[in-house]
């Protein structure tokens, strides 16, 4: 069976892919890496990234969807089957961040029920407690995580399962602008608030943080570079067919290079706004204690803050939990469709039974992780030397192994075996001049293989080793 329909509009699309980079990598990932990276270092260095590479793979990505109608597996099989385990590499990919991007927005909805208690003085608010102690608590009770996980997958599941135009074409065209205002509301928030200028200071002028004592010294090179280069691929859903499935859905007569530019712009835009919104104020109440506190930001030192904020807490907390839940869910959307799409081909099954079994299996996969954090509690040393438990494997596996590896694959794909014109006919069906297809001839031949391949080898250690070993 083939329930396969595609986006109504340009509109309907644009919204559909930007929602699905702008997930927690933008409003999660991209502050808490900013900030444990040394603010303007890390900025300049993801915008060249984005720029250099995130574009290019992009643009390739959205084109081989559009150009052969299918899903990652089906894009590659399409061309030669000698590649189909492109296609299957990336929905490796999508299968690993799908069933901790789930127990993530689990979280999200939980913190959303907890700010709403505040609001209210109802006893389901933290009633007190600090931040710390409330995501303690939520990691050490699986029950409760676990409800939320499945809240969250059932409402994910639901969307995916009334289709492209009817689920998520609909979700995102009314979501997204409504994500825009609430995001630019906490942003005067933030940016107003007595001492936000040094937490501004710390992301756009160079060096202010060492100068001022601030930070000890400057983060090194690669480390930067390591944390950019795997936001870059978190934040554009890059290696992990979501873009290939969505260019599949994508009609003939939209102008796919301008498309690609508004996304970038969208998704870079945000990424750069959640930087605005919660730096400052993570700056004024908790100072480089709360910006180094790393994935643990967003749930225990954002709390203080809003707790900082007097009556006006627990509305902004509230507000933001929200934004941030459905950041979360449209990008989910985009990582569950993508499995679901590629499986009704491969199974030739419907959407609402493909739908069905890929939440149920993400849904165990979400319980596992959920449970990582108490009964399945482990440490394992990562090649970056960070200690990680499963949430954090999965994510270091998905995002700092298979995506460089697949985006690295991809380029030498594009620019060596089907060749760029392959890609620029396709940018050009629609009747519109590519005007950049030079340079991206160049750029996805020279460049951004070799940045992706120093990225990938980074990521997996093995400039690490060699350092140790000479």
């Amino acid at each position: 069976m083939n329930d396969r329909k595609g986006f109504g509009s340009n509109f309907g699309f644009l919204m559909a892919a930007v929602g699905s980079a702008v997930g927690l990598g933008n409003i999660w990932g991209f502050p808490n890496k900013m900030g444990a990276n040394g603010g303007f270092p890390f900025l300049i260095l993801y915008l060249a990234l984005a720029l250099c590479c995130g574009v290019i793979i992009m643009l390739g990505e959205l084109a081989l969807g559009r150009k052969t109608g299918h899903g990652a597996v089906g894009a590659y099989q399409s061309i030669s089957k000698r590649f189909k385990w492109l296609g299957w590499l990336g929905i490796a990919a999508a299968a690993l961040i799908f069933s901790f991007y789930s127990a993530l927005g689990g979280y999200c909805l939980r913190y959303v029920v907890v700010n709403f208690g505040n609001l209210i003085g109802a006893e389901f608010g933290t009633n007190g407690v600090g931040g710390a102690d409330v995501f303690q608590g939520l990691l050490s009770q699986p029950d409760v995580s676990i409800a939320f996980a499945l809240a969250f997958m059932l409402i994910t599941m639901l969307v995916v399962m009334s289709g492209v135009g009817g689920g998520i074409e609909r979700v995102c065209s009314v979501g997204m602008p409504a994500l825009f205002f609430i995001l630019i509301i906490c942003i005067i928030r933030s940016c107003t608030l007595p001492g936000a200028a040094d937490g501004l200071k710390y992301m756009f002028v160079p060096g202010w943080a060492v100068a001022n004592g601030i930070i000890d010294e400057a983060p090194g090179f690669w480390r930067v570079l390591t944390a950019a280069g795997g936001q870059m691929f978190f934040s554009l859903s890059l290696g992990a067919g979501v873009m290939i499935t969505y260019g599949s859905y994508v009609k003939k007569d939209v102008n796919l290079s301008r498309s690609l530019s508004q996304i970038e712009l969208f998704d870079t835009g945000v990424a750069f706004l959640a930087g605005l919104m919660i730096i400052p104020a993570v700056f004024v109440f908790s100072g480089m204690d709360g910006m180094s506190s790393g994935p643990s930001l967003m749930f225990v030192s954002l709390p203080k803050v809003f707790a900082s904020m007097g009556v006006a807490g627990p509305v902004i907390g509230l507000v933001f939990f929200v934004m941030v839940a459905f950041a979360a869910l449209t990008s989910c959307i985009s990582i569950m469709e993508t499995l679901v799409a590629n499986c009704m081909e491969i199974f030739h099954q419907s959407r609402k039974a493909m739908s069905l079994t890929v939440g149920v299996l993400a849904t165990a996969a979400a319980v596992v992780v959920c449970l990582g954090y108490n009964v399945f509690y482990f440490e394992l040393t990562l090649p970056s030397g960070a200690t990680a438990q499963i949430l954090d494997l999965m994510d270091y596996i998905s995002n700092s192994f298979l995506m460089p590896f697949i985006s690295f694959l991809t380029c030498i794909f594009v620019g060596w075996v089907i060749k760029p014109q392959w890609i620029i006919e396709e940018m050009e069906a629609s009747g519109h001049t590519f005007g950049r297809k030079k340079l991206y001839a160049f750029m996805i031949r020279y460049v951004t293989p070799v940045i992706m391949a120093v990225l990938f080898l980074q990521s997996a250690g093995v400039f690490n080793l060699v350092q140790e070993l000479f």
